[in-house]
């Protein structure tokens, strides 16, 4: 995956965010994890909140900030009724899943600002600086997000930083297109074997965060085990790299994901 190198920038701490996610959880309903005063809150200041910076590698910097302002501009070229949110893990429906794209959603209102390399802190960063802004007075039908599996590819990072970055974005989006569901889909599993490390960071992540699903807002969606031999080992037939998939891969992924899709969308249960 091509990550572009941003230094890091002091975050504000994760209990002050926290302290806004007050949106999903309506009165009378089930509080969730972050209003309760037993979770945990009082960790050090982390990447969550970070943006991008443009003084240790500026080419990347020019780069990405050009990537920012296309994604905002696509976003006010059309109606959108499903935006596609993430990485280079979704940015590759563009390239590598370009026929699958066209086949599943060429003919449906579909915007996709996926970002290679993109970290949690970045796409934080793309929608606090104008990405979303575009769509504010006409909201998708649905946003499908899949992010974190970069910011995990460095071992020292927590999976609680990475999942309180996930948790940024969804009120981030929130906030900006309120109309909105959001399907929230947990990180792909990577690496040949169930005790791939950076499988099983992505697991812990994916613990964490699908406690922020309140199935009125925000909903989940789990198709790894599409990519997973019966042993639980990756058909590198489909992630030849071992973590991107190919076009056959996206092919999988668009069918496990069609149905959802559709309900969302409000299509017929059949075509």
């Amino acid at each position: 995956m091509r990550h572009h190198k941003f230094p890091e920038f002091p975050a504000i701490r994760i209990a002050a965010v926290l302290a806004l996610f007050a949106w999903m959880a309506p009165a009378g309903a089930q509080p969730m994890p972050w209003e309760d005063p037993a979770y945990e809150t009082d960790i050090p200041a982390t990447m969550a909140e970070s943006r991008p910076g443009k003084n240790e590698d500026p080419k990347s910097w020019t780069e990405w900030l050009r990537h920012h302002e296309d994604r905002k501009r696509w976003c006010t070229e059309k109606d959108v009724d499903l935006l596609m949110v993430g990485d280079s893990i979704i940015f590759e429906w563009r390239r590598v899943g370009r026929q699958v794209w066209e086949e599943f959603y060429g003919k449906r209102n579909t915007v996709n600002i996926g970002s290679s390399g993109d970290q949690t802190q970045h796409m934080l960063w793309h929608f606090q600086n104008g990405g979303l802004d575009g769509m504010k007075d006409r909201n998708p039908k649905l946003v499908v997000m899949m992010i974190g599996t970069n910011n995990r590819g460095e071992p020292e990072k927590r999976g609680e930083d990475t999942a309180y970055g996930i948790l940024a974005l969804l009120k981030e989006i929130h906030a900006k297109l309120p109309e909105s569901k959001i399907l929230l889909m947990p990180i792909f599993p990577r690496g040949d074997t169930p005790e791939d490390q950076g499988r099983i960071r992505n697991a812990e992540i994916n613990k964490i965060i699908q406690t922020y699903v309140d199935k009125k807002t925000v909903h989940w969606l789990d198709i790894g085990h599409v990519f997973l031999d019966d042993e639980g080992k990756l058909n590198r037939a489909l992630m030849p790299d071992g973590l991107h998939p190919n076009l056959e891969g996206y092919r999988v992924w668009a069918q496990a994901m069609e149905p959802t899709i559709r309900k969302f969308l409000g299509e017929e249960a059949s075509k």
